[in-house]
């Protein structure tokens, strides 16, 4: 039986470990590298479905534990499934609540079954196993699901990174037994912080268990950048070339970049529609602050160029009078310009992997970037 999701690599950068591939899943086909925007509690904050195409979106992400609260996966089961409950037909990965190990751990309880957390929401008590992530996730029916991973804390010593790369690998092989719906692929986890042998531990481990795909996780937890470079360098090359290779939690254009260099393909990120909300713009020349005094009477576009609809629509003196005023149309107009941008970016990437310029591509965004 052929996998519902397999990977094809289309070129290869000769300066780097860049790629061009193709994501084949069960709706649709997904070029890569891709970014793929947050739909948390299946939506993406404050963005129609439509929108979140017309920027360029072929991919999103939604959240088990979150759904698992509120509705219940059994509500979206028997309103359809995901897709149907969210009016996306495009492809969706959904995370396993392992991250929410990490960003709740105030409210959770750790032990070798799992994880007990206490809802943020009316306090109940919800317990996360390997086998219940895989349950809610199989119901919530995504294209892609995650292995529920032990997420840890940073800084933290190397023997509790060692803890949580033993519990992961053993929980990988959890929810392998756990999962059984055919038209859902399976990803793995690899952790193990910046040590390249923890890493390297954690990966072999995952390959041996045959996953349809890889994640490098454990990156998007109060690190340096320097961190998550070394976190890339000691864990992408090991992973198979013929899988796709996914970076979780991470958005930023500059780690983007860094990332694909190493052989990344995949991305997800609150940071577009978070930023947005906070009046924060994307540009290849850096962030632009809308609520700045400088864009009072500006009557140019967020970003000259940019064919996204609030740029194409809007000026910044009318953006930043928004924000002042508290509509929440400069929000919305934000967050669709910032998704927008990183699906830009990932264009170009493609097209330079392509053309076999990706090293000076890189190094002309990231010096047109600044600090």
């Amino acid at each position: 039986m052929s996998r519902p999701v397999h990977f094809q690599t289309l070129s290869t950068d000769p300066g780097s470990l860049a790629r061009r591939g193709r994501l084949f899943t069960p709706h649709g086909v997904v070029e890569t590298p891709v970014f793929m925007p947050v739909g948390t509690q299946a939506t993406v904050k404050g963005i129609t479905p439509d929108q979140i195409e017309a920027s360029g979106t072929t991919m999103l992400l939604a959240n088990t534990y979150h759904l698992a609260l509120r509705p219940g996966e059994g509500v979206v089961s028997a309103l359809g499934g995901l897709h149907s409950f969210m009016g996306w037909n495009g492809p969706i990965l959904t995370d396993s609540g392992g991250f929410q190990v990490f960003s709740l751990a105030e409210r959770s309880k750790m032990t070798e079954k799992g994880v007990a957390f206490r809802s943020h929401i009316d306090g109940r008590l919800l317990e996360l196993t390997p086998e219940s992530a895989m349950a809610i996730q199989q119901a919530l029916g995504a294209d892609v699901a995650m292995c529920f991973d032990h997420c840890p804390a940073l800084p933290a010593t190397k023997e509790v990174i060692a803890q949580a790369v033993g519990r992961t690998v053993r929980w990988a092989k959890r929810c392998k037994d756990a999962h059984s719906r055919p038209d859902q692929a399976l990803f793995g986890i690899v952790q193990g912080g910046s040590h390249a042998d923890l890493r390297a531990e954690c990966a072999e481990a995952l390959i041996d268990l045959d996953f349809e795909g890889y994640a490098v996780g454990g990156v998007s937890v109060g690190e340096s950048r320097e961190q998550v470079r070394e976190a890339l360098n000691a864990s992408t090359h090991l992973l198979p070339s013929d899988k796709p290779r996914y970076l979780m939690g991470v958005g930023r254009p500059q780690d983007i970049l860094d990332a694909v260099a190493t052989g990344i393909d995949m991305f997800d990120c609150v940071l577009p529609t978070r930023n947005g909300r906070n009046a924060t713009c994307l540009t290849a020349k850096g962030p632009v602050k809308l609520r700045n005094a400088s864009h009072r009477l500006d009557p140019r576009p967020i970003e000259e160029g940019c064919a996204c609809y609030a740029c194409r629509n809007f000026s910044r003196a009318y953006l930043r009078h928004l924000f002042l005023a508290k509509e929440m149309l400069g929000p919305i107009l934000a967050s669709i310009h910032n998704v927008s941008y990183l699906h830009r970016l990932t264009n170009q990437i493609r097209e330079a992997i392509t053309e076999g310029r990706f090293v000076p591509f890189r190094a002309e965004v990231l010096e047109a970037l600044g600090p």
